[in-house]
């Protein structure tokens, strides 16, 4: 089935603009064109899924096209994808750690009964979460 530019975006739940932005990073391939309009197969639609679980699992585009590249290559794409998810995992758990010392501070900051700013403990820069 050929698609337009407007029916793969709905079916893949993002914006035509993000579809050229990908074409134009060269993460899809250039379309076929009728009357200078896009056209497209369904494969599209599945590549931009790959690009939209790959960007909320924290890769950037160049990673992703590391993937997408392997892939159209016809090689295997776990040790990619392993070899990202390695140098990936670090900074994931250096945000964890950021997010459980914010929650650490805020819960502790719920009881404080501090006058003022200047007075509060929770200010200090030894206290404050990293």
């Amino acid at each position: 089935m050929i698609l337009r530019i407007g029916q793969v975006a709905e079916r893949a739940g993002v914006a035509a603009s993000a579809i050229r932005y990908y074409e134009r990073e060269g993460l899809l391939p250039p379309p076929e064109r009728v009357s200078g309009q896009r056209r497209y197969t369904e494969d599209v639609v599945r590549r931009l899924e790959v690009i939209g679980v790959a960007k909320r699992a924290g890769f950037a585009l160049d990673d992703v096209r590391l993937l997408l590249d392997a892939s159209d290559g016809g090689r295997p794409t776990h040790a990619q994808l392993r070899d990202l998810a390695e140098r990936k995992l670090p900074e994931v758990d250096a945000v964890i750690a950021r997010a459980k010392a914010m929650r650490a501070w805020l819960e502790t900051a719920q009881g404080c009964t501090c006058s003022s700013l200047d007075l509060c403990g929770l200010f200090d820069a030894a206290e404050a979460p990293a």
